[in-house]
């Protein structure tokens, strides 16, 4: 089965789904494919801060209403050290800007529906993807979907499938420039069911490494332990994490983290990737 399309979108992550709905503004069409089903990519918990910027564009889209109503506002940060917190007025520092916690995967809710409703073209479940003559004015992206197999015939293809898609795979190397930057330590980060421990959000510095307390939503706190990047996560109990992170962030006047059970944890080493 043969398809058509001016732009062909691997992944409907973020990226992906804002590209398309910016292309729909401009009139120009585009397919989406995605790997998953639509309630995976919609349960898939990843970063919950957004720029000014990035709500300014969401807003500007028309995309923004439930964002402005369940988003939690932030004009600033705390910096740690030393037993002391310091804030960081961002807001007065940047003439009012801000940033705002909402949840990625509030955003990709927000990003399927608006796509769904202009009745853009976003295919879940698809399988076996492969790009075919990618540097060439004629690529085409070949897939299964719904047991058939389709040939997506396009005049461009946008991947935004991630470090381990088939995009980037499928480039030529002689095309490619790549930068790419490895630092010597990783994130040890955990979601924890517990309300938040501050207002806003806090970066730690102590001799034990780093530590940064963030937040997903009023029930879901997202927090980080600078650690090696070889460690084993299975190496952590979680009493040992919630020690490792009071004792990094505490105070002089013996601040508390509050706490809850750990659903999720994870080490992940640190690099860049151009």
């Amino acid at each position: 089965m043969n398809m058509r399309t001016p732009v062909g979108i691997i992944g409907a992550g973020p990226a992906g789904l804002l590209l398309s709905l910016l292309l729909a503004r401009e009139g120009i069409d585009s397919t989406v494919l995605e790997s998953r089903s639509r309630a995976e990519v919609e349960a898939t918990i990843r970063a919950g801060v957004l720029e000014h910027g990035t709500v300014d564009l969401l807003s500007h889209m028309g995309l923004g209403e439930r964002m402005q109503r369940e988003g939690a506002v932030h004009h600033g940060i705390e910096l740690r050290f030393d037993g002391e917190g310091h804030r960081i007025p961002l807001s007065e520092l940047t003439n009012g800007r801000v940033i705002t916690i909402y949840p990625q995967h509030e955003v990709l809710k927000d990003l399927i529906a608006a796509r769904l409703k202009q009745g853009g073209q976003l295919l879940f479940n698809v399988k076996d993807v492969r790009l075919a003559e990618a540097a060439s004015s004629q690529p085409s992206i070949h897939f299964v979907h719904e047991d058939k197999q389709i040939e997506l015939q396009c005049d461009f293809i946008a991947g935004c499938d991630g470090f381990h898609g088939v995009s980037r795979a499928s480039l030529p190397e002689a095309i490619q420039t790549v930068f790419t930057r490895f630092y010597p330590f990783g994130w040890l980060g955990i979601l924890m069911q517990a309300p938040p421990s501050a207002q806003e959000l806090i970066y730690a510095y102590s001799d034990r490494g780093f530590a940064l307390v963030s937040t997903r939503s009023p029930e879901l706190q997202r927090m980080y332990l600078q650690c090696d990047p070889q460690d084993d996560i299975a190496n952590w109990t979680d009493e040992m994490i919630l020690e490792e992170l009071q004792a990094r962030l505490a105070t002089t006047d013996h601040w508390q983290l509050r706490v809850g059970p750990i659903i999720q944890k994870s080490i992940l080493a640190m690099r860049s990737f151009v």
